[in-house]
């Protein structure tokens, strides 16, 4: 249930997007040179193969990628993805934006990113089982929970946590549960760690309402993405009085007016396959979802969804981005010359982050929080760093995403002068 790139995104680099948000960064905090370079440029890139014995005997080799952006402020923080457009321009990209993530909602690590281009709707089990371990193997000696911490992502899980948590800790002959987050709880994971990416998303969308005296029963919410972080957020939204008009995955989208049922829609969607077809609501065309007439928009699916193509038409009055990179820098222009309130990705979508966070102390200390704690813990770092962004747009006249990526970039570059560029 994971969306896919269209034709008219194809042509839109994810690196190039992330080199011209730092540059444009640097200029307006007056960055040096000389961080500005180190910043622009991973501190490491991994490509490795990975041959992987299928079901039938037969054998492929898959490529794999880790990159590691930044450790100037800790280690390395950063999903791993399944898909067969993995790339490494989109590995680069997402490693860049994970340090930036990171930093705006001040916590310890850098940014980080990993994924195979795969097909995993087309192997079993077993086949991913086994293609995990060999990347993981291939991984050993560069990941670590002193180095660099993988999670879930787009099309992988608990269980791939988990094999990878067997493999690595295998390799160093004893357990060690810190070297991933968002793996199962029997391994140490945390309490809360599933919901936390969009359960993240709706503090921000609450508290910019609450600050813009906009919050009320009743504000229409459209979610384009229904899988691990789209579902939490449409669910919770319903729960707090928003209604959710409309829900899309990769096969399509439904409509209802009067408001979708989002748990009914999500077991609907899990003995379906999709959420098209569903009996309580109009259908779609997927990509008419993001030009739907609503209060909030919440890009949930992969990046560049908005782009210069359909931004004119975008209709909401807010965009919350939950997708990593879903608007592009010319739709970005377009929707704010429209008076589109933005929430940036690096904000909005730092819960999963933050919770990993918390379950990497967990595992350390091997001492465990409860999800009231978890929850708690999380509602107050994500209203602190709403109020640093958007108090930091206010005192400079910025737009949020311009705020956010200073201050995350500030507090990194300053990390770096602190500890020099060595030798």
């Amino acid at each position: 249930m994971h969306a896919t790139r269209t034709s008219s995104t194809e042509d839109v680099n994810p690196w190039q997007i992330a080199q011209e948000q730092l540059a444009q960064s640097a200029q307006r905090i007056g960055l040096s040179s000389a961080i500005h370079q180190k910043l622009a440029h991973p501190k490491r890139i991994i490509t490795v193969s990975i041959p992987t014995q299928m079901d039938d005997g037969s054998w492929e080799v898959f490529t794999g990628y880790r990159v590691q952006h930044s450790l100037e402020r800790g280690p390395c923080k950063g999903g791993i993805r399944y898909h067969p457009d993995v790339n490494l321009n989109e590995m680069k990209a997402m490693a860049m934006w994970m340090t930036w993530k990171s930093a705006v909602v001040n916590i310890p690590f850098g940014g980080g990113k990993g994924g195979v281009a795969c097909d995993p709707e087309r192997m079993s089990q077993r086949e991913l089982e086994r293609m995990t371990r060999r990347f993981t193997t291939e991984l050993v000696d560069v990941i670590g929970p002193e180095k660099d911490i993988p999670a879930p992502d787009v099309y992988t899980d608990e269980q791939v946590m988990a094999w990878i948590v067997d493999t690595y800790s295998m390799n160093k002959g004893y357990m060690v549960p810190g070297v991933v987050t968002g793996k199962p709880l029997a391994l140490g994971g945390s309490q809360g760690r599933r919901g936390a990416t969009g359960r993240g998303c709706l503090c921000i969308i609450e508290e910019v309402l609450r600050v813009r005296n906009e919050l009320r029963e009743g504000l229409t919410m459209a979610v384009q993405g229904f899988g691990k972080v789209g579902s939490v957020v449409a669910r919770l939204a319903a729960e707090k009085g928003f209604r959710v008009i409309a829900i899309s995955d990769v096969r399509g989208a439904v409509f209802n007016a009067h408001g979708l049922d989002a748990s009914d829609l999500l077991i609907y969607a899990r003995e379906n396959g999709s959420v098209a077809g569903y009996p309580e609501a109009e259908s779609l065309p997927r990509d008419d979802l993001l030009l739907l007439e609503c209060d909030i928009l919440v890009p949930a699916a992969l990046e560049c969804a908005i782009h210069k193509g359909n931004a004119e038409q975008v209709s909401a009055r807010i965009i919350a981005e939950v997708a990593n990179g879903p608007t592009t820098p010319e739709a970005q222009t377009i929707l704010e010359d429209k008076g589109i309130f933005m929430l940036p990705d690096i904000l909005t979508n730092a819960g999963g982050v933050t919770v990993s966070y918390f379950e990497w102390v967990q595992s350390s200390q091997s001492y465990f929080w409860s999800e009231e704690e978890v929850n708690t813990n999380l509602h107050r770092i994500m209203l602190k760093a709403f109020h640093d962004v958007y108090n930091t747009a206010q005192r400079n006249s910025t737009s949020m995403r311009d705020a956010a990526m200073d201050l995350a970039v500030s507090r990194v570059a300053e990390a770096q002068r602190l500890r020099g560029i060595y030798p």
